[in-house]
């Protein structure tokens, strides 16, 4: 980590003269870039190439000789050597946006802020004697905004999957992205383990991938669904699957729209069933309400249980 004086550099640092034209494109280097993110340029890189995937072609390219031999290189390198030990990166608007999703460093989603603000200044200076190009440069900048947000929705999430992992908190709301069903299931399944007495899980969309997740609860721990309708499937479901662990209970109600969680005395709202959590983006909350009062809700229409 660098010492105060160099920190002071780098606040001061003009992001403007740091944007250079490659490719036809306005891109920033990777050890520009590294020195107003205060971190090292090798560490920048490493976390870029475990997280390759979020950087395509149009995101991040490495220059090549010729390029790193124009003008315009030689005089960022200028006071740092002049022979490179390696070909450096060059990050256009969408993977710096996109590096502040994969930087632990604390600063790094406001220091994107002030780049993209530079970004913009630049494109509106341009974009002033151009209408179409002004708006173009609107929706942009609104994108690289969202990705922004997305970004620190994506750091806020790992920050409580981390914090539930360890076991110091139990997660108040969050929301999981199309696509991360691993996340998901692992989150469902924290919650299932952390229960102490009883889950309750109130789902109209049941199948065999409920019961391995409840499966999972510690032992002693008592498991019951309320559902619709218990269909032929989820009735030899239940028989195979409380032969070998122990018993899930299912009754039916048909007074339920919303799918609850209920662990011991705290009541989660999911914003979809549990077997098609990762599928699509869904969110979930805990609610500050009685479980008791949940499950009062099918008191005047609960069928006869059924415990295969």
């Amino acid at each position: 980590m660098r010492d105060a004086k160099s920190n002071t550099t780098t606040a001061n640092a003009s992001i403007e003269s740091m944007i250079i034209e490659i490719r036809g494109q306005q891109v920033m280097i990777d050890r520009d870039l590294a020195m107003l993110y205060d971190v090292e340029t090798k560490a920048l890189n490493q976390a870029v190439k475990r997280n390759i995937e979020r950087f395509p072609d149009d995101f991040m390219f490495q220059l090549s000789k010729d390029e790193c031999s124009r003008s315009q290189i030689v005089t960022l390198n200028r006071g740092r050597g002049q022979n490179l030990k390696y070909l450096p990166y060059a990050f256009t608007e969408n993977g710096i946006a996109m590096l502040s999703s994969i930087l632990k460093s604390p600063n790094a989603i406001a220091i994107n802020i002030r780049i993209m603000r530079t970004f913009t200044l630049m494109r509106r200076m341009i974009a002033s004697e151009n209408p179409i190009l002004h708006r173009m440069g609107q929706i942009e900048c609104h994108q690289l905004e969202l990705s922004l947000r997305q970004s620190e929705t994506d750091k806020k999430l790992d920050e409580i999957l981390q914090q539930m992992e360890s076991g110091r908190i139990t997660p108040q709301e969050g929301v999981f992205y199309d696509g991360q069903i691993f996340d998901a299931y692992a989150f469902a399944s924290d919650l299932v383990r952390s229960a102490q007495r009883r889950i309750v899980l109130i789902d109209n969309y049941v199948d065999d991938s409920v019961l391995l997740t409840l499966s999972k609860r510690k032992k002693g721990v008592a498991a019951e669904i309320v559902t619709r309708r218990v269909t032929e499937t989820l009735r030899l479901d239940l028989e195979r699957h409380n032969r070998q662990y122990p018993p899930v209970s299912v009754r039916e109600c048909d007074r339920y729209h919303d799918r609850f969680l209920l662990i011991d005395d705290t009541v989660y709202h999911l914003g979809a069933s549990l077997k098609d959590l990762g599928k699509k983006l869904f969110a979930f909350s805990r609610m500050e309400v009685a479980a008791d009062k949940v499950l009062g809700a099918d008191a005047s229409s609960v069928a006869d249980a059924h415990s295969p």
